[in-house]
C-alpha cells in the first residue's frame, strides 16, 4: 500500500466548474439541430428536461457515496466497500476505459473543430484510415493540444482548475450571447412546429441526453481533493447537471427560434449558424465555434482528471502496477497516472477523424456500466451498512437508487446489436481489446488486492 496523499485545494466553485465543464463538450454545438428536428423545440427541450431527471437520479445516489466516502477513486471505492474486490475492480476498469476514451475523443476533435475555421489548414498528406486522409498538419494540432493538457495536469491540479474556471467561463458567456441574441432576433416561425416526430422522436432525444450529461462523476473522483464539507459534494454534484440541463435547453432555444427549417437540414454546425443568424453575422457564428473549443478543452481537461484518479485508486488498491499510484513529490498529483492517459491520447489523433465515433460509443457503454455497478452499491450498503455516516442522504427509502438501477439496465440495453444506439464492429473490437488487459490484471493480481478492504483503501 502507498503511504502518499493528495492534497486538498479545491473550493465549491472550482469543483461545479469542473463538473460543468466535463458534461459541456462539442455536441452542443454540432447535434443541437438533430434533436430539434427531432422532436421540435418543445419536444427536444422537453427530452432534455426529462433525460436530466433521469440523470439526477443516477447522480443522487453518487452524491450520497460521494459525501459518505469522499476517495479518489470513487465507484471503486463504493464497489469495494459495497460489493467486493472483484466488482470493485470491474467498475474502475469500466469507468477508466470511458474517461480515457473522452479524453483520447478530445484530441481528435480539437483538429476535426478547426477546419470549420481554418478549412484549408490541413497539408502533409501521411495516409488513409478507413477512407478518411490523415494529415500531419492535422496530426500535429491534436498531438500538441494533448501535450498541452497533460502538461497542465502534470503541475496540479489547482493549476487545472484555475484553466478550467477561465475556458468554462467561455462557454457560459457564449451560451448567454446566443440565448439573449435569440430572445432578441429570433422568430417564433422559425420554431414551428414546437412538436414533431410524436413519442419516438421524444425518445430519440432522451436517449442521447444521458450521454450529454457524462462527466458530473468527475466529481467524486477527484473527491479526495476537495477542500468542502463532505455534505457538500453531493449539493454541487446535483447543481451541476440542474445547471447542465438549463445550458443544453438554452442551446435548443437558440437553435429552434432562431434557425428556419431549411437551416437547421443543411447547416454543418446549426449552434455556429442560429448564432450568426440572430446577430446578422458570420464572425459570431465563429465566435461560437470558439466557444465550442472551449467546450472541447474543458471536457478534456476533466475527464483527464478523473481518468488518473481512477488510475491511481487501482494502484493503491494493488489492482494495478504500483507505477500507477505515484504522487509527483513537487505537484502532488498522481502524476504517471497522467502521463500514461496523455501519451494515449496524443497517439489518437494518428487514427484519423474516424476514431471520434468508435471512442466515444465504446467508452460510452462503459461508463453506463460504472453507474449500474453504483446503483448496485449505494441498495447494498443501505442494507447492510444503515448507520454509516452519510452526510448527504439521497432520501429515506431506496426508491431513488431503484430508478436509477432500472435506469441503468435500460441504457445498457441501447447498446446491443440491433438497438438505437447498437456498437458497430469497431466499438466491439475495442472494448474486448480492453478487456482482454483488464481481466489480465484482474486475475494475475488477485491475491494483491482479494482481501483489500475500504479501510485499509482509507488508510493508505
Amino acid at each position: 500500500m502507498h503511504s502518499q496523499k493528495l492534497k486538498k485545494v479545491l473550493s465549491k466553485t472550482d469543483t461545479l466548474m469542473l463538473a460543468f465543464g466535463a458534461m459541456i463538450g462539442w455536441g452542443w454545438v454540432v447535434l443541437s439541430g438533430g434533436w430539434v428536428l427531432d422532436a421540435g423545440v418543445f419536444g427536444a427541450m422537453l427530452a432534455f428536461l426529462i433525460g436530466g431527471i433521469l440523470v439526477i437520479f443516477v447522480g443522487l445516489t453518487y452524491s450520497e457515496l460521494a459525501a459518505a466516502m469522499p476517495k479518489a477513486g470513487g465507484e471503486l471505492v463504493y464497489a469495494l466497500r459495497g460489493i467486493g474486490s472483484k466488482s470493485a475492480f470491474v467498475t474502475a476498469w469500466a469507468i477508466a476505459l470511458g474517461y480515457i476514451s473522452v479524453v483520447a475523443f478530445e484530441a481528435v476533435a480539437l483538429p476535426n473543430v478547426l477546419e470549420y475555421i481554418f478549412p484549408d489548414y490541413k497539408v502533409g498528406y501521411i495516409y488513409t484510415v478507413t477512407e478518411y486522409e490523415v494529415y500531419l498538419s492535422w496530426v500535429a494540432v491534436g498531438a500538441l493540444a494533448s501535450i498541452f493538457v497533460t502538461v497542465v495536469n502534470y503541475i496540479g491540479i489547482k493549476f487545472a482548475a484555475s484553466v478550467q474556471m477561465i475556458l468554462t467561463m467561455l462557454i457560459i458567456l457564449v451560451g448567454i450571447m446566443l440565448v439573449v441574441g435569440t430572445g432578441f432576433n429570433g422568430s417564433f416561425a422559425n420554431a414551428d412546429p414546437l412538436w414533431t416526430g410524436g413519442a419516438a422522436g421524444l425518445l430519440a432525444v432522451v436517449i442521447a441526453t444521458p450521454f450529454m450529461f457524462v462527466g458530473f462523476d468527475v466529481i467524486p473522483q477527484a473527491a479526495e481533493e476537495l477542500n468542502i464539507k463532505q455534505k457538500t459534494i453531493g449539493k454541487v454534484l446535483i447543481v451541476s447537471v440542474i445547471v447542465a440541463v438549463m445550458f443544453y435547453i438554452g442551446v435548443i432555444y437558440a437553435v429552434g427560434f432562431g434557425l428556419d427549417q431549411a437551416a437547421k437540414e443543411t447547416a454543418e454546425l446549426t449552434t455556429a449558424a442560429a448564432m450568426a443568424s440572430v446577430f446578422g453575422s458570420e464572425i459570431f457564428g465563429t465566435v461560437l465555434v470558439i466557444g465550442g473549443i472551449g467546450g472541447i478543452m474543458t471536457s478534456w481537461n476533466a475527464f483527464i482528471i478523473g481518468g488518473s484518479r481512477v488510475l491511481f485508486a487501482m494502484a493503491k488498491a494493488n489492482m494495478l502496477p504500483s507505477w500507477f499510484g505515484k504522487i509527483h513529490s513537487k505537484y502532488q498529483t498522481p502524476s504517471n497516472a497522467i502521463l500514461f492517459i496523455g501519451i494515449l491520447s496524443t497517439i489518437s489523433p494518428f487514427f484519423g477523424a474516424p476514431m471520434l465515433g468508435w471512442l466515444v460509443d465504446a467508452g460510452g457503454l462503459t461508463i453506463v456500466i460504472a453507474y449500474f455497478m453504483v446503483t448496485v452499491s449505494f441498495i447494498l450498503l443501505r442494507k447492510k451498512e444503515p448507520d454509516m455516516p452519510r452526510p448527504f442522504r439521497a432520501g429515506k427509502s431506496n426508491t431513488i437508487a431503484w430508478i436509477a438501477f432500472c435506469l441503468s439496465i435500460f441504457f445498457i440495453i441501447q447498446y446491443l446489436p440491433g438497438m438505437p444506439a447498437g456498437l458497430g464492429w469497431h466499438e466491439w473490437i475495442i472494448l474486448l481489446g480492453w478487456w482482454v488487459i483488464g481481466f489480465y490484471f484482474m486475475f494475475s493480481r488477485y491475491r494483491k488486492y482479494k482481501d483489500i478492504s475500504y479501510k485499509e483503501l482509507d488508510a493508505a
